[in-house]
């Protein structure tokens, strides 16, 4: 009876270093698993639809071969570049270059004018500064920018950075067709009471506002040279023919 009872707990202690029958089930189950997840990654991804990119902007700019085809594009029988600048860029460069110049040719217009204003001997009336009378200041030119004092000189500088600031500004936000260089037109003028003040303009017709326009631009570019030629009359003397002193 010991003798069988030995055996029975040998036997048992055995069973338990044997590999349990679920094991292989197990492993099965395992394996079928990570082939259904493999095949879930592996599933094709449907194409999605692609929405094209617009190339390039969206606005029309002033192209280049209208401004060139311009008339007041001629000068002298041909066109005026001599350093080959139409050439340089895209149309938006060549829209700021006619914006700079419409600008420009502005301000030389202004600058000339009063120029020989101050050498014919017109004066405001008061005092430019503490102690200053507009009456004092000399008669030519150079002399006349000379003897303004640093503040005057600083508050023209930033009433006409004003002017440019709130130029950009407008054609940005209240110009029909946008920016000029976004599809408005350079050269005109957005700042309110600047240009034209007294509104000359309002009853014209579009055919007599471009024929404006192009003199606006061929007086402007006469300006700057004369703006130029006085300039070097007075800091170099005798470098312009037939220029009085000024």
């Amino acid at each position: 009876m010991k003798f069988l009872a030995i055996i029975s707990l040998a036997f048992s202690s055995a069973v338990a270093f044997v590999p349990g029958t679920l094991a292989p089930a197990h492993s099965a189950r395992i394996i079928r698993m990570s082939d259904e997840a493999l095949s879930e990654v592996e599933a094709p991804i449907e194409d999605e639809e692609i929405v094209p990119v617009p190339e390039g902007p969206t606005y029309t700019c002033v192209s280049k071969s209208s401004i060139m085809a311009e008339p007041n594009t001629l000068e002298f029988g041909g066109v005026w570049d001599p350093l080959g600048l139409a050439d340089i860029g895209s149309d938006e460069t060549l829209a700021w270059y006619r914006h700079a110049e419409v600008k420009h040719g502005r301000v030389a217009m202004a600058a000339f004018v009063g120029w020989w204003a101050v050498g014919a001997g017109l004066r405001l009336p008061g005092e430019l500064s503490h102690g200053l009378d507009f009456a004092s200041i000399p008669s030519k030119g150079i002399g006349a920018w000379d003897a303004t004092p640093g503040w005057g000189k600083a508050q023209m500088l930033l009433f006409a950075g004003l002017i440019e600031f709130h130029d950009e500004l407008f054609h940005s936000r209240r110009s029909e067709n946008g920016h000029y260089l976004r599809g408005g037109t350079p050269g005109k003028n957005m700042c309110p009471g600047v240009y034209d003040p007294i509104g000359l303009s309002a009853r014209r017709s579009e055919e007599d506002l471009a024929r404006g326009r192009s003199a606006e631009i061929k007086n402007g570019r006469l300006a700057m040279i004369g703006i130029a030629g006085m300039w070097f009359a007075a800091t170099v003397p005798g470098s312009v023919p037939f220029q009085p002193d000024c």
